[in-house]
């Protein structure tokens, strides 16, 4: 007998073994589908893969790049959402054990909603965020994997909803830029563009790592992976996030400066062309 929501007589239920709600034991991609067509498919796989590796799952023989990608197209296509969806996978660890698992054999969830629009769409509204820094993202290799256990984001979003933000900068144990709230921050100074590097802890991105090649395409741009502090983002003239589902968006105020957005209009053209080539 379990209590669920103060019923004593409720059924025992897939949480009360789940080691994903349980422990946060659980990876997830979250892909964006154009046209029955999974966007940057073989990034997506193979970070997925590297991910249960790092954690120690056992991969099934079966789970291929062309049954991840069938597995996903199915969900998409019975829901009628073929024309432009966003998906998600949830692989974990199966029932059984306490901090030690008694198999590291898995099992995955996968669900989807539809999307608006097919190309990646330049907002211009206006996004401001500030530094959150009650909690800090830890310099390591698990924080460059895209595991269940985002407690930092979701206390960060709160911190920004309840002070009228749009986003938060999260920073890592040095107070280095990190990340923002859904994914990976760039800023340009004059003619550079700057990323953090992964080694700073900042998720391995997908489109992180097509915004970082279409930008060496434009000319006069020099583009590094480098370490950013909090002040250089006073000094900053643009400052955009990326993630596979919204493309780029600018940030366009942090506290009293505020920022162009030329080059991430630029590259959301440039990501266009490449998805619908």
């Amino acid at each position: 007998m379990i209590n669920f929501n103060g019923d004593s007589s409720a059924q025992e239920n897939m949480l009360t073994q789940n080691r994903a709600f349980l422990y946060g034991d659980a990876v997830f991609e979250t892909v964006k589908i154009v046209k029955g067509k999974i966007l940057f498919l073989e990034n997506h796989y193979f970070r997925l893969m590297a991910s249960m590796r790092i954690l120690r799952m056992e991969i099934p023989m079966n789970f291929t790049m062309e049954y991840f990608e069938e597995q996903l197209l199915s969900v998409v296509e019975n829901n009628g959402f073929s024309d432009s969806a966003r998906a998600r996978i949830t692989v974990y660890r199966n029932d059984g054990g306490y901090y030690l698992p008694i198999t590291n054999d898995i099992s995955f969830l996968i669900h989807t909603s539809s999307l608006e629009n097919q190309s990646f769409i330049f907002e211009t509204k206006e996004c401001e965020v500030d530094l959150y820094k009650d909690f800090y993202i830890i310099k390591q290799l698990l924080s460059t994997l895209k595991t269940t256990n985002k407690v930092v984001n979701v206390t960060a979003s709160i911190y920004a909803n309840e002070n009228g933000l749009d986003n938060c900068i999260l920073l890592n144990e040095n107070k280095n830029v990190v990340e923002v709230l859904q994914g990976n921050i760039f800023m340009l100074q004059g003619n550079t563009l700057i990323t953090p590097p992964i080694s700073e802890g900042c998720i391995n991105g997908v489109m992180r790592k097509q915004v970082l090649a279409l930008a060496k395409t434009i000319e006069g741009l020099e583009v590094i992976e480098e370490i950013i502090s909090p002040f250089d983002l006073q000094k900053a003239d643009e400052l955009f996030f990326t993630n596979v589902i919204k493309g780029i968006q600018s940030i366009t105020k942090y506290r009293k400066k505020e920022f162009s957005t030329t080059t991430a209009n630029v590259l959301v053209q440039k990501l266009n062309e490449l998805i619908m080539n």
